[in-house]
């Protein structure tokens, strides 16, 4: 497989800001933000952590194996990544090529848009899931059903009534074969869908890197098998 190393030296200096189109606004994107990388035909490819950021330069640190087994040629891809500075969804275009060590190199790089929506893939499913809560009316592990899940929060549908800021532990088996994922997840969107049910958004707390990896190696597992089925 042929190599483009795309790059010199790393440097120090501090991140440099990217110029999102059509905008007068600036936005920061910064080394270490967490970004999933897919095709221009919508295929997830990877996740990754964009490092070493230098003009419109970058490189993606891969957290997962590629989709892609070799690549002779940069590769135009779509990077979308969630900015915790200013908390919304960072979507930019560029291109890609293999690096050693799981790494790969970002050219073209340029913010495209920004968005108030969801900063990563997003599963669906129909899931038979719990939530266990410490305290309230609701306290007690209770059935519910994992509606859809990404890395950073998922949706649940209920008979019990929960509230804006609840908190509570929901366990799920995303695969047959894989340990029961366990996410401590505080509600932050309530959808009333009729007298006895209710959907609510909900965002993961205190998660680890390792917690990280672990929910998307699975979520990715899970959409494999999703596909191989279809």
């Amino acid at each position: 497989m042929k190599l483009f190393n795309l790059f010199g030296k790393k440097t120090d200096a501090p991140p440099q800001e990217l110029k999102k189109e059509n905008d007068e606004d600036e936005l920061e994107i910064y080394s270490g933000m967490r970004v999933e990388v897919t095709a221009f035909d919508g295929r997830i490819l990877f996740v990754a952590k964009l490092m070493s950021l230098h003009g419109n330069q970058a490189e993606l640190h891969q957290y997962l194996e590629a989709a892609i087994s070799q690549v002779e040629e940069p590769l135009p891809v779509r990077i979308r990544g969630y900015s915790d500075r200013d908390r919304k969804a960072v979507y930019m275009e560029g291109m890609i090529a293999p690096l050693p060590q799981s790494k790969w190199s970002v050219t073209e790089l340029k913010v495209c848009r920004v968005g108030n929506d969801r900063a990563f893939f997003r599963l669906d499913t129909n899931l038979d899931a719990t939530a266990t809560m410490f305290s309230g009316l609701a306290m007690g592990e209770k059935p519910c059903k994992l509606l859809n899940i990404s890395i950073g929060g998922a949706c649940i549908g209920s008979e019990f009534r929960y509230h804006d800021g609840d908190k509570f532990l929901l366990k799920v088996r995303l695969l047959e074969d894989r340990p029961e994922s366990v996410m401590f997840t505080q509600v932050v969107r309530v959808i009333e869908k009729g007298e006895a049910w209710f959907e609510y958004g909900c965002r993961f707390l205190e998660l680890t890197e390792a917690d990280q990896e672990r929910i998307t190696q699975n979520i990715f597992a899970a959409q494999r098998q999703k596909r191989g089925r279809s």
